[in-house]
């Protein structure tokens, strides 16, 4: 296991493949840690050095007490990056951390060679969904909101009790810390890229799941339309979390789009 101390927190990383491969780093979502990209990683061995981590709050990284905001999550990055020596990198974010990666791509262009942005927005939910969620985790605890999350999360099919790995993303969401659940649900809320990332010039990806109930294939589409050339693409079968349900049509997709545009 990797860990570093970065801009005063722990973090917990992941950084796997030759050296001189092509560079894409992972964003995890709201209440998981880099583990979901295990299928994703490995589909992609050979052709790219891969860095996953889990952001601050979440995995064995540290939990500062909450509120965070947004560009804690992408200073955060941007600074395990410059750690590693990484001048230039995909940056494959899902949910929350499709935001980081936009943030990223804002202020720190030079780290971006392009952006896979799964299952996010530039916007995602308002004000009264975020503190009625924050209140709920920081007085009941994550465990009561389970099912519910896990309806946004996976499609139907993925969600019966004989699926040993349901139960396996059941418990590392109840496994997050509630500091770090609560801050970054206060980051998400504070956040509006409208106006940055439809200023964005940077090749990107946009995939959302079907069934996806958290950011919606409307809201993904909405996104792509913002960037300029941006290619929007939706997997069927799959939730919140293509890359835990269909990782093979999300290497796929992936894989198109960096021949596309020479990315890797």
């Amino acid at each position: 296991m990797n860990f570093a101390r970065l801009n005063g927190v722990v973090l917990h990383y992941a950084d796997t493949g030759e050296a001189d491969l092509p560079v894409i780093a992972f964003s995890n979502s709201l209440g998981t840690d880099f583990r979901i990209w295990d299928d994703v990683v490995a589909g992609l061995k050979g052709r790219f050095r891969c860095i996953r981590s889990d952001k601050r709050g979440h995995g064995l990284s540290e939990a500062p007490a909450a509120p965070y905001v947004m560009a804690d999550h992408v200073g955060d990055l941007a600074a395990l990056l410059d750690h590693l020596g990484i001048v230039s990198a995909v940056i494959c974010g899902l949910s929350v951390g499709g935001m980081i990666a936009q943030g990223l791509a804002a202020t720190r262009p030079d780290l971006v060679r392009g952006l896979v942005l799964c299952d996010t927005g530039h916007v995602i939910g308002d004000d009264a969904l975020w503190n009625e969620r924050i209140e709920t985790v920081e007085t009941k605890g994550l465990s009561v909101m389970t099912d519910g999350v896990m309806e946004r999360w996976f499609s139907a099919a993925f969600r019966v009790p004989e699926n040993a790995a349901y139960q396996g993303y059941r418990n590392m969401f109840e496994r997050t810390p509630v500091a770090g659940y609560s801050g970054t649900s206060a980051a998400i809320r504070d956040t509006d890229f409208t106006q940055s990332t439809s200023a964005l010039a940077v090749p990107t990806l946009c995939i959302v799941g079907d069934e996806d109930k958290a950011t919606t294939p409307e809201l993904v589409q909405s996104l792509a339309k913002l960037i300029d050339e941006a290619r929007f693409a939706v997997i069927e079968g799959a939730g919140h979390l293509p890359c835990i349900e269909r990782p093979d049509e999300q290497l796929a997709l992936m894989g198109a789009f960096f021949r596309e545009n020479d990315l890797g």
